[in-house]
């Protein structure tokens, strides 16, 4: 004769015990114990954003449509495993983001981390750092302030692979037409950021289109 065992059932977790372990974990996880990376999410009217960094600055900002345990995982590849969950230790980032959605046009001015990008890509994005609210730049011109102006689809290639758009605004470059081209996330996206950044008001995908000038 063969026994039926009954299904174990595990209660669920309080939700409000576990808030409390989760802000221990993350009040001790300083000094030697603190993680390679911190993450914490943020509503945007793009989406919700996914913005991770280490003790070196801010390291990636990931939009809606990249997918969120691929970029968690690469970080742990390419940081380091220790991946913890930190929103207060983000909320700089996290206010000067809100602040950029209403029409601030501050730059990012804390710590940046970009060990994710090497040799051309990070001159490219270091260069981009000084490129003005409202200001657009072509790929091609932006070669050119790398010194190395035929390498209009290497900056393109750059831009594309941007750790941490809108803190280092590769939105603000486009095609020598005057057309948007792509970006990381996302086409609309990229039509609704500059639009913000000419008008003061982010549109609604399907909104304001960018004239050539």
């Amino acid at each position: 004769m063969t026994e039926t065992l009954a299904p174990l059932t595990v209660p669920d977790a309080d939700p409000a015990l576990l808030a409390r372990l989760h802000a221990r974990l993350e009040a001790a996880a300083v000094g030697d114990d603190s993680p390679d990376v911190h993450y914490r999410r943020v509503d945007s009217p793009l989406g919700p954003l996914l913005v991770a960094a280490t003790e070196a600055g801010v390291a990636r900002l990931a939009f809606a449509i990249e997918d969120e345990d691929g970029v968690l995982d690469e970080l742990a590849t390419r940081v380091g495993p220790r991946v913890l969950r930190s929103p207060k230790r983000l909320d700089a980032v996290a206010a000067w983001l809100d602040a950029y959605f209403a029409g601030g046009a501050e730059p990012y001015t804390g710590a940046i981390d970009l060990r994710l990008a090497r040799g051309f890509r990070l001159a490219v994005l270091e260069q981009l750092k000084a490129v003005p609210y409202g200001v657009r730049i072509s790929y091609a011109a932006l070669a050119a302030r790398t010194d190395n102006p035929r390498a209009v689809r290497a900056v393109g290639t750059a831009c594309a692979t941007n750790p941490v758009p809108l803190v280092v605004p590769c939105h603000r470059v486009v095609r020598s037409d005057g057309t948007t081209g792509a970006y990381r996330g996302g086409a609309a996206a990229k039509v609704q950021l500059l639009a913000l950044e000419r008008d003061g008001v982010l549109p609604q995908p399907g909104g304001i289109p960018i004239r050539p000038e």
